[in-house]
């Protein structure tokens, strides 16, 4: 399969959107926020201007020149960049039908105006189609996509257990130069996963190398955070390795120590990745600032052999009473790591089911509880949330430099409305875990420097205006495991790409999020 021929976005619509930003002027700003505590991403904060000429920074200091059109009184606010998530599932909401949908409030109302989508390896191969949707169906936020191992690999081989054949591996390397070429950030992986979990490092290492050669990253959902399998440090170990021989970046996705096997290990796998980084590799990671992980309850619990052939093979295999048995065994040994069934709450799924425990369902029924999952599996797919690590973890973590803010945004979980506010207000304001400065760095300048997203992250002249003013008394979630779709409080103004889309703490219905197509390396594509 040539990579000539495939679908890609032109290369001069790429080096367009990615063009280092020009500075404007600042008098006769369009927009002025005026008198905040400014934080540019990277500098100590002052009190000051940040004044907004189109779509880009015209001024950032102690008093904005000039007259402007708009001002926005942000006296006791903190002004920043508007904040970057590394690590999201809103693909769906960003090119569906639903054009308030298309907003993503849950994340304006909580300043983050970027979000990356496609991980975990779900990411549509075709990037040209995802990225140029905005076009047609505008947004609330920009977003930028990763290829995915496992879309790729599913698209070429299906669900089955098995290595791929030289062509199929040919073709499966083809659709990532293409995707590549059309835009991707990189390659995701979520090697946890079933039908990814059944790739061997060569067989990611060939993939990943495609995105390394057009200037991609590797961005993985490791092989294992905990111990089912080559347990957490391997893990860990395999995705440097893959970095390593693909010659590329490596992000670490929302990175935890889960289940009680492994907590307490965050010291650890702290010291492999900065030894990686002193020897001069490139690794870095996201973290949602949850104790409670939102996976399938099938990921939860089931081995992966048993989802060999996906979901009808698996109903096959609970029919056969020898299998289902060993199915059953295994089953209650992730259970333990995962903490038990009072650990496991249904996020999604059935709504008899949605807001109840494993353990609560399994008294109702009067089973035992990897019975009633079972049975739960056998109606329906269904998520939950997994209650699986500890706060000496997730503070060791949240600490390093290299460690990006993120939520993993999914449906029935409160990190989709509250990620950004909870990491402020809990782990800043409450426990100072962290300070402002360093929470702000690493929600903003440090995944847009990490991802090379030019001219975002950082207020300066000539960045594109993408800016959030929150009040630091009030900027806290709302949303909480029984409630999961309530706004976070607090942000009283964001700007997107010099749009208001917040004012006054209310939405303004401005869709006025891009597209951000990464440039591939000169002449590694047609």
């Amino acid at each position: 399969m040539s990579v000539r021929n495939l679908k890609r976005i032109p290369r001069a619509a790429l080096a367009a959107a990615a063009l280092a930003a020009t500075a404007y002027p600042a008098a006769g700003a369009d927009l002025v926020l005026r008198g905040g505590t400014i934080y540019t991403g990277t500098d100590a904060p002052f009190v000051g201007d940040v004044a907004i000429t189109g779509d880009r920074i015209s001024h950032v200091g102690r008093k904005a020149p000039g007259g402007a059109g708009r001002v926005i009184d942000a006296k006791g606010l903190i002004v920043a960049p508007g904040f970057i998530d590394p690590h999201t599932h809103v693909d769906a909401i960003l090119g569906g039908s639903d054009a308030a949908e298309r907003l993503v409030l849950p994340f304006l109302m909580q300043g983050v105006t970027t979000a990356f989508i496609g991980n975990d390896g779900y990411g549509d191969p075709d990037t040209a189609k995802v990225l140029g949707s905005a076009a047609s169906r505008p947004v609330g936020i920009n977003y930028a996509t990763f290829v995915g191992f496992g879309a790729v690999r599913t698209k070429v081989i299906g669900q089955d257990d098995r290595a791929p054949t030289p062509a199929e591996l040919s073709e499966m390397k083809a659709l990532v130069a293409s995707a590549m070429c059309g835009g991707a950030l990189g390659l995701s992986t979520g090697l946890f996963y079933a039908p990814q979990s059944f790739a061997k490092r060569d067989e990611v290492v060939a993939l990943a190398s495609e995105a390394a050669a057009r200037g991609g990253l590797y961005d993985s959902h490791i092989r294992d955070e905990s111990s089912y399998t080559i347990g957490l440090a391997a893990a860990i170990d395999e995705a440097i390795a893959v970095g390593r021989e693909a010659g590329t970046p490596v992000h670490i996705a929302h990175i935890k120590a889960l289940g009680v096997d492994v907590h307490g290990e965050a010291p650890a796998i702290i010291a492999k990745i900065e030894a990686a980084r002193a020897a001069g590799q490139v690794v870095h990671a996201d973290q949602y600032p949850w104790s409670a992980s939102g996976t399938g309850l099938s990921a939860s619990l089931l081995p992966r052999w048993a989802e060999d052939g996906g979901r009808a093979a698996m109903l096959k295999r609970f029919d056969e009473p020898e299998t289902l048995g060993r199915i059953r065994d295994e089953m209650r040994e992730n259970l333990r790591r995962r903490g038990g069934a009072a650990s496991l709450l249904v996020t999604s799924g059935p709504d008899d089911l949605v807001g109840r425990t494993l353990e609560e369902i399994a008294k109702e029924s009067g089973a035992e509880p990897v019975d009633a999952a079972v049975a739960v599996l056998r109606r329906a797919p269904v998520g939950v949330a997994s209650f699986n690590q500890s706060e000496a973890d997730i503070a060791a973590f949240m600490k390093r430099p290299w460690v990006m803010t993120s939520s993993d945004a999914s449906t029935g979980h409160p990190r989709l409305y509250g990620s950004f506010a909870r990491k402020y207000d809990t782990y800043v304001k409450t426990e100072k875990v962290i300070p402002l400065g360093d929470f702000i760095e690493r929600s903003t300048a440090l995944p847009a420097d990490a991802f090379s997203l030019e001219g975002r992250g950082h207020l300066k002249p000539g960045a594109f205006a993408d800016v959030i003013a929150f009040d630091p008394a009030t900027f806290a979630p709302r949303a909480d495991y029984t409630q999961p779709t309530l706004f976070a409080k607090g942000i009283r103004a964001v700007v997107v790409n010099g749009k208001v889309a917040v004012e006054d703490g209310t939405p303004t219905g401005v869709a006025a999020g891009r597209a951000l197509p990464r440039v591939p390396k000169a002449g590694t594509c047609p």
